[in-house]
């Protein structure tokens, strides 16, 4: 039986071992990574899943800002990396923890949420879509068409950045 638990529960290492699986060990040059460089993992917002005792899949989320053009900044939650060990992958692991952080999120008011992936995926079945990110900037190579959000998120133009103070 499959159970979701807060992510700091979970040995450092061997969520680190399993986004190696999952992503593979260059994955720390990813345009993800540059947005959210210098910040930590929301603890409330930030799971594992775990079968039997073993760690099968994580999600984290990350305090984010939009800094805009016209010189503001706007608040945003960076949903992922969302984990799942390659031979469960396909059995909704990954989904029922982003359902989870989206309703953890949603329960304790957090700025909107973003995230870079699948438009076609993310936007069926939770909701995200890139109709407030047009304008929006990364500090890496990103498919624009790839950079989502969910819930009120800034229509603006700007850079996606870092975000050293979370929510309370």
């Amino acid at each position: 039986m499959i159970v979701i638990l807060p992510l700091a529960e979970i040995d450092a290492t061997a969520t680190e071992r399993l986004l190696d699986r999952a992503f593979g060990p260059d994955r720390h040059r990813r345009t993800a990574y540059l947005i959210r460089q210098g910040t930590h993992a929301v603890p409330a917002l930030s799971f594992a899943a775990v079968d039997d005792g073993a760690l099968i899949g994580t999600i984290q989320c990350w305090p984010v800002r939009l800094m805009r053009d016209d010189g503001g900044s706007d608040p945003l939650v960076m949903v992922g990396p969302i984990a799942v060990e390659p031979a469960r992958q396909g059995e909704g692991v990954g989904q029922s923890l982003t359902h989870h952080a989206i309703r953890a999120a949603e329960e304790s008011g957090a700025p909107p949420l973003m995230l870079i992936g699948d438009p076609e995926y993310y936007g069926r079945f939770f909701g995200f879509d890139a109709r407030a990110t047009a304008l929006w900037r990364a500090p890496g190579p990103i498919e624009q068409r790839r950079l989502l959000a969910r819930g009120a998120a800034p229509e603006a133009a700007g850079m996606l950045a870092p975000r050293i103070r979370i929510f309370t």
